[in-house]
């Protein structure tokens, strides 16, 4: 990611971020893609060509959806973790925590990024029994490529978290790709 511009987005089909962008409009802006609610159902169903292919969660929904398929959270965690955006991949029967993390100046993001391990596991105590897999994912600026982030990033992929600069690629989310 560029500051202005939009970098990697040109070399793979997938979702760029920048700072303040909305993951919903990202989804929408893709061509052969749309973002909808679903009659009776949480969050919002992400459609490609008409077709429902996953699920958004965004802070309580994620919860609503817990109670739509009977899993109540209380008995399972101490403390609700509201995610920014969670994308459930129908076909994968994965759920992805989405992380933005996007910096220009030092700050406290730095010790966010490794609570990925607890956070990760917390969320898969909640959707265990639904029989879902949990990946959580950073979509991080380039201020996290100096060097001084190394140990950081190789704790992310030690505890089974990803991280990856400025985009998210549609066919690592296991989702199809759009005519660019």
């Amino acid at each position: 990611m560029k500051q202005g511009g939009i970098g990697g987005g040109s070399t793979q089909t997938g979702l760029v971020f920048e700072k303040d962008v909305d993951f919903h409009d990202l989804l929408r802006t893709t061509p052969g893609y749309d973002v909808q609610p679903v009659r009776g159902k949480a969050g919002l169903g992400v459609f490609f060509k008409g077709k429902l292919v996953a699920r958004c969660f965004r802070k309580h929904d994620f919860y609503d959806f817990l109670q739509e398929n009977g899993v109540d959270w209380k008995p399972l965690i101490t403390k609700q973790l509201l995610p920014d955006d969670a994308l459930l991949v129908i076909v994968r029967e994965t759920l992805f925590i989405i992380e933005v993390k996007y910096q220009q100046v030092n700050g406290s993001v730095d010790e966010k990024l490794q609570t990925c391990d607890f956070k990760r596991k917390q969320y898969l105590k909640l959707v265990t029994g639904l029989g879902l897999r949990v990946e959580y994912v950073y979509v991080l600026s380039d201020w996290f490529k100096d060097p001084r982030y190394r140990d950081v990033l190789d704790y992310i992929h030690s505890v089974n978290c990803h991280y990856r600069f400025g985009s998210l690629p549609l066919a690592w989310l296991g989702l199809p790709e759009g005519q660019r």
